[in-house]
Order: C-alpha cells, then structure tokens, then sequence
C-alpha cells in the first residue's frame, strides 16, 4: 500500500469493486456526504419512478392504479425487496407507516406473546424513540422496563429466566457506531424463553444482517438511512414464519384483515405477513422507496460490509494522525468486528465543528452532547471523502473556524 494518506486514498479507490455503483446516486457536486446514517443520498432511480407515480399512476390512471401498477401488493412487495438485504426469507418483510408505528405494534405483539412474563429489556443507549415506546408497552401491558446495556443483556437474561418476556436492542449503537453481537444475544434471549426485538435503523443496508439465521423473532427499521428511500420514508417490519400465526398486534388496520373488502365489522387477521399491514401506506413514498433500493441490485452486502469498514477503518487512521493534539477522542470501536457503518469523535465543541464542517460541503451530523458522527455509506462514499472530511475537520479545528457567531448559533435541527 502507498506511504501517505492522499495515495492510500486513491489505491483505496482504484480497487474499490463498488466504485460503478456511486453513479447509481446523484450527488452535489463539490459536496462530502457523511451523514447516509441520517438521511440517505438520492438514488438516481428514485426522480422518474415519482414522476411517473404522480403523473400516469395517480394522474392518468387514478384509482384503477391500486390494481393495474401494483399499488395493493407494494407494501409486500418492498418489504421482500428489503428482506434480501437483512437475511429474510420472501414472506416475513412488510413495509409502510412509520418507525415508531412499526415499533410498537410489533414490540407490543412480542410482549403479547409471553403472557406471564413481566420483564421487558430494552438497552439505556437505545434511540430514544425505541425507549419511549418500551416505556410505553409496559404501561399498558403492565410490564416491568428495565434499561439493560448490551454488553450485560446475556447475564440479566439468565439470570432473569422464565421473567424476560421481550429484549428489544439494536445491534448498533446509533451514537457511538458500536456493533453488538446479534446471534449471541438472540440466543441467550432464547435460552430465558424470551423473544428479541431488533432495531435495524442503523445497520439496513450497510451490514450483511441474517435475520432468519440467527432465528430472529421480530424486528423493524426504517427506509431513509442507508437504504435511501428519502425524506420520511416508510419503514419495515418483520415478523418470522414461526410468529405470524399468533401475531397479535394492536393496531388492528383493515389492509392486515383477512377480507379487507369485504368490509367486515370485526377483525379476522389475514394468515400471512400481510396482517402485519396497517393501514393505506403513502404510496409515493413506497415507490420512491422500492425505486431506492434498485441502488443495490446485484451488490453483495458482503461486499458492502467489507468497503464499510475500509472507509471506517481508514476515517480513524487519518484521525490519528491529522486531528492528534485537537481536542478529539474516538469513541468507535478500533475492532472491525465491533464497528458498524460510521465513526464517532468526541469534542466538547461538537455542535460549532460540524456547522462550520457543513459550510466547507463536508456534511456529518451531531448528538448532544458532544458527538460528531460521520456515517459511511460504501455505495456512494470513497476513501477521497473521507481524506478530504477529515482534513477539512483539522483546518476547521486548529485554525479556530468554528469559533464564529454563525456557527454558534443552533437551528431546530442538529
């Protein structure tokens, strides 16, 4: 490998076996995007599917489009499409409402599945919304929520066995980039008789996850992170083969119904992961989504997994070395095996740093406190990118950039 890291960069890129795939997203010019583990790029496929959703689906074809271009089976069919990405058999994957909806309905039917138990894990690092909703099921379930890190689940659980009725964890930490040990932790929910719950926000379509293979019981995420299904899109939820026929959801909608025209006044769920549905999704948003995920034909998630922690492993190797004396400390995991799809840094000026960041056109995010995350998409991202962020970084860092008013002042949204 070259000395330096602008050749490493390069050598890194000229044997990248995912470079064709970067033109499959339109990107800014001049612009770095590091933040795909927030809000994916656009996928190139995604304009003329909408277009053509609103102008001849909708506009032409109106409501005979629910049968004549696949509207009613959109939801299942998306949600198989995102099932090859996370290691789910055809039949366990239905896409639509939001995260948070996916989430309760599916951890509340987990819960409903152990009646008896009065234990509900969840992890204190979890995103917040996952904590709510916990909090939630156990009011009105009647539930006990204890706040279990992932690395203590294993020894709660067998010490708590026959209580545990549901361990709802990520397998990445959505702060740090921490990456949690799936199978060893579905199993040892396995051994309590418990069920584990899965949030696949931050691991999607950046990790080669194998649901089936680790016999997952239920698990959710959502559509606009590395998927890049856009603004707001639906999310997905999985329930396995084994689950469905005792799938007892709260939000019984009337697309989940066995008969949804004939317009029964009583609930009689469908048999299959179609009684996973809710209600009439937001079609333009599905098709956006399914056009998305055109961006990974033929990729392999190994392939994916692999570029990932390159681009990962190499963001704090220039750390290292071009941010050293800065005030930064890492807080991602140096261990392959441990890191998911980006990296966290620690400053106490975090905020300043990633606004005066996002000026130069080098876009990441941050997380109160004091985290600026950089999220790694190995779709469209390089090893360039990542040269070039963190140089930009450094500049930004020891020139005292970020010192100024106007990036100092925070918008609603960080």
């Amino acid at each position: 490998m070259p000395d330096g890291p602008a050749a490493r960069a390069a050598a890194l890129d000229a044997a990248d076996p995912l470079a064709a795939v970067r033109s499959r997203f339109l990107l800014p010019e001049g612009v770095v995007y590091l933040d795909g583990n927030s809000l994916g790029a656009l996928p190139a496929a995604v304009p003329a599917a909408v277009e053509d959703a609103v102008h001849r689906q909708w506009g032409t074809d109106l409501i005979r489009s629910w049968n004549a271009n696949g509207w009613w089976e959109a939801p299942v069919r998306t949600g198989d499409a995102i099932g090859r990405l996370i290691g789910a058999a055809p039949g366990q994957v239905v896409a639509g409402d939001s995260t948070s909806v996916q989430l309760f309905n599916t951890l509340l039917a987990a819960a409903r599945a152990r009646p008896g138990r009065r234990l509900l894990l969840t992890d204190p690092d979890h995103f917040p919304t996952d904590q709510y909703i916990a909090d939630s099921v156990g009011r009105l379930l009647g539930l006990d929520v204890r706040r279990v890190p992932a690395r203590d689940a294993a020894e709660v659980l067998a010490a708590e066995s026959g209580n545990v009725a549901v361990a709802a964890y990520a397998p990445v930490d959505y702060r740090t980039g921490e990456l949690h040990d799936m199978a060893a932790l579905t199993a040892a929910a396995h051994r309590a008789g418990a069920l584990v719950h899965w949030d696949l926000c931050h691991a999607a379509g950046a990790l080669p996850i194998e649901l089936d293979a680790v016999e997952a019981d239920f698990a959710v995420g959502c559509g606009y992170k590395y998927l890049s299904g856009g603004p707001g899109a639906p999310a997905f939820a999985y329930v396995a083969h084994r689950h469905q026929a005792a799938f007892d959801h709260p939000l019984t909608g009337w697309h989940g119904h066995a008969e949804p025209f004939a317009m029964a006044g009583t609930y009689t769920p469908a048999e299959d992961i179609t009684r996973a549905r809710i209600g009439t999704p937001a079609l333009l948003s599905l098709i956006a989504l399914e056009a998305a995920l055109t961006a990974f034909d033929g990729v392999d998630p190994k392939t994916v997994r692999e570029k990932g922690l390159s681009l990962t492993g190499f963001f704090q190797e220039c750390a290292d070395t071009l941010l050293d004396g800065l005030g930064f400390t890492s807080v991602t995991p140096r261990d392959p095996a441990r890191r998911g799809s980006q990296v966290a840094l620690r400053h106490p000026e975090a905020y300043p740093l990633v606004a005066a960041l996002t000026a130069r056109g080098v876009i990441g995010d941050m997380r109160a406190p004091d985290l600026l995350r950089f999220g790694f998409n190995a779709l469209y991202v390089t090893h360039a990118d990542v040269l070039r962020a963190v140089t930009e970084l450094r500049d930004i860092a020891s020139g005292g950039v970020h010192l100024a008013a106007e990036f100092r002042r925070r918008p609603t949204v960080t």
